[in-house]
């Protein structure tokens, strides 16, 4: 007879309970921009510590959106590319000379070829 009572209830599915009587914390909505110009608006309670600065859903670091520009003032360090990087060990010259030695070591047969 038990099964028949609860046939047709999803239970742990849905809440019986109703939101009458529930207070909710008071929410303050905080905007921050990227570099890029991506706008995010997070919601937190009025009494947390907001922070100055967030992830941004492209990876940069966003800042609080009416602050001072904090980004104009500093200085950025160019970032560096896998080529900035190699040029700081070998002069083109030396890479083609490489690129030739490694081209006939896989024509001669000594590298195997990766399919």
């Amino acid at each position: 007879m038990a099964e028949r009572s609860l046939r047709g209830m999803s239970i742990g599915a849905k809440s019986l309970e109703s939101d009458d009587n529930v207070d909710f914390a008071a929410r303050t909505d905080v905007a921050y921009v990227c570099p890029k110009g991506h706008r995010t608006i997070l919601p937190f309670a009025q009494d947390a510590e907001v922070p100055d600065e967030w992830e941004c859903r492209c990876g940069l670091t966003a800042h609080r959106e009416g602050e001072n520009d904090r980004e104009a003032d500093e200085i950025t360090k160019p970032t560096r590319t896998h080529w900035d990087m190699l040029l700081e060990r070998r002069s083109e010259s030396e890479l083609k000379e490489l690129l030739v030695k490694r081209l006939d070591m896989h024509h001669h047969g000594w590298i195997p070829d990766y399919e």
